[in-house]
C-alpha cells in the first residue's frame, strides 16, 4: 500500500466548503467587505493562459520546444450562480449599466470604466477555520472584473431564482505587465486561549 497514501498534511491543507465572492478581502487581516450574494452550487475558477508556439510553423522544430513558448496573456474567470439579488448586484450582472434610483438599473450600449471593479472569491482552508485572524483561507483577487454573460434569471417551480455569472478580469492599459489576478493561501493558526 506504499503508493495510496495521502499527505501527512492533508487536513491542513484542504479547501473546504463553498466560500464567498465579494467585493473586497484584506489578506492581512482576514477581513471580508461587502459579500455580493448566497450562492449555489459553489463556483468555479479558471487563470485561462493563452500561449503562442514561435516554434510550431519553423521547419526542424518539434512543437513544445520550450524555448520558443511565449505566454500570451491570461483571462482568470470566475462562475456559478447567485441566489440572491440586490440593485447593486443587479447592476454588476447586467456588466454595462447605470442605477438611476434605488431600484432602476438602466443598461448601457457602452462600457464604462466604473464598470469593471474587483471581486474576491475567498474558501475556507485548513483545519483552523475560527475567527477572521486564526482562520486559513484561499483567496483569489480578480483584478477590475466585468460580468462578460450579460444578466441571466433561471427561476424554478417551487424552488428558488438563480443569477448566472461569469466575471472576467482585465488587464489595466497603465500596468500591462500585471496579470488580472493573484492567488493567496493561508493556513490556520490555533487561536491563543
Amino acid at each position: 500500500m506504499e503508493f495510496t497514501k495521502v499527505p501527512d498534511d492533508t487536513f491542513s491543507t484542504i479547501q473546504m466548503n463553498a466560500g464567498i465572492i465579494c467585493k473586497s478581502f484584506a489578506p492581512a487581516t482576514g477581513v471580508v467587505t461587502d459579500i455580493m450574494g448566497a450562492t449555489t452550487g459553489g463556483f468555479s475558477f479558471a487563470t485561462n493562459p493563452e500561449f503562442e508556439d514561435f516554434g510550431e510553423d519553423i521547419d526542424n522544430v518539434p512543437p513544445n520546444t520550450k524555448q520558443l513558448k511565449r505566454l500570451h496573456h491570461y483571462d482568470p474567470s470566475a462562475s456559478g450562480n447567485f441566489v440572491t439579488l440586490s440593485p447593486a448586484l443587479a447592476k454588476s450582472l447586467v456588466g454595462a449599466a447605470d442605477v438611476s434610483d434605488v431600484t432602476h438599473i438602466v443598461p448601457r450600449e457602452s462600457l464604462s470604466l466604473d464598470d469593471f471593479a474587483d471581486v474576491w472569491i475567498v474558501g475556507d482552508y485548513s483545519d483552523h477555520n475560527t475567527g477572521a485572524a486564526n482562520a486559513g483561507y484561499v483567496a483569489i483577487h480578480i483584478k477590475d472584473a466585468l460580468n462578460t454573460a450579460g444578466f441571466q434569471w433561471q427561476s424554478t417551480k417551487d424552488g428558488k431564482g438563480q443569477f448566472a455569472f461569469e466575471y472576467h478580469g482585465h488587464y489595466d492599459i497603465a500596468n500591462m505587465d500585471v496579470a488580472p489576478y493573484e492567488i493567496y493561501v493561508k493556513g490556520g493558526t490555533t487561536p491563543s486561549a
